[in-house]
């Protein structure tokens, strides 16, 4: 047992003797997601699971080692709906901004994927896919490999935060919107605050996807090119 790998990915698909397999890695991530959509992260357990696929909760752990296996399941399972089946463009900027948008896709689907706890949920092999596409996407910038990897940490930070406004603001995003608007008009009116109404007169307005179309190229070029 102490060589046995600790990477779930580095193990078979089945652990210990028994019957034939009733059951896959797939089938049980895919019972989790299912269940982490319908009523959050909190919702998922060994035994809700085993419920769902009609089995006891003992027999899982021929499977998964500890629940934080079956979240590196879970994630690694969304990160396989993303399509990298579109080779790089050669625009960088471009492909990253593609593959952002993906991101807050797959964040707004499955919201519980924002509290899944960095450094509990391990990297599985969809994931480095996905990691793979990004670095192919920087190919030709000119810059270490370490601060490609800090590029698409930051990528996957900042739409994890741009969702989690967009889902903690809500149906309320156009009313606080234009309480923010009002508010800073008249201040601006007021006098006293020129660099502000300098920069106010000259912003756009802000789309929902302002983030990820204007503010995060911005960012990675900063850390790419600088």
């Amino acid at each position: 047992m102490a060589d046995r790998p600790r990477s779930i990915w580095l193990r078979p698909e089945r652990t210990g003797r028994g019957p034939v397999p009733e059951h896959d890695r797939a089938r049980i991530s895919a019972a989790a997601v299912t269940l982490a959509d319908a009523d959050g992260l909190a919702a998922v357990s060994m035994r809700r699971i085993a419920s769902v696929l009609g089995t006891g909760p003992a027999s899982l752990y021929r499977y998964v080692d500890s629940r934080d296996e079956l979240l590196e399941l879970m994630a690694d399972a969304v990160a396989g709906e993303l399509d990298l089946s579109r080779p790089p463009s050669g625009d960088w900027r471009a492909d990253l901004v593609a593959l952002a948008h993906q991101l807050r896709g797959a964040y707004r689907r499955h919201p519980w994927l924002l509290d899944l706890v960095p450094g509990r949920v391990g990297i599985g092999p969809r994931a480095v896919d996905q990691l793979e596409y990004a670095l192919a996407a920087l190919a030709r910038v000119d810059v270490a490999g370490p601060v490609k990897l800090e590029a698409v940490a930051m990528l996957n930070g900042i739409v994890a935060l741009a969702v989690r406004t967009e889902l903690t603001v809500g149906d309320s995003t156009a009313s606080w919107s234009a309480a923010q608007a009002e508010f800073l008009g008249a201040v601006v009116s007021a006098g006293g605050h020129p660099h502000l109404a300098a920069a106010l007169a000259d912003a756009p307005p802000a789309p929902e996807d302002a983030i990820v179309d204007r503010i995060l190229p911005r960012m990675l070029a900063g850390l790419l090119e600088a």
